[in-house]
């Protein structure tokens, strides 16, 4: 394998992670900017308010871009394994 080969699975490796990771993160994002701004107007400075919906959130991301994420992560290891056995 050369190196330009390399760098471009790693970066494909990369931008697998970021995409797989899109859903959950973004969820999480989306709700504890939501809870802040709950927080801030109601004057409520507890953390573990703020725990139970983004563990809701993150749950709902998992079920619902799971079959997804599974399908984009099985794509990469499939491309992963052909490539190694061209080698």
């Amino acid at each position: 394998m050369t190196a330009p080969a390399a760098l471009e699975w790693f970066r494909t490796l990369l931008w697998t992670a970021v995409l797989v990771a899109g859903p959950s993160v973004l969820a999480v994002v989306v709700v504890g900017l939501v809870m802040a701004i709950l927080q801030a107007a109601t004057q409520v400075n507890d953390q573990s308010v703020a725990f139970a919906p983004k563990a809701i959130a993150i749950v709902l991301a998992l079920v619902v871009s799971g079959p997804w994420m599974l399908a984009e992560l099985t794509h990469f290891t499939t491309a992963i394994f052909a490539s190694l056995a061209r080698m």
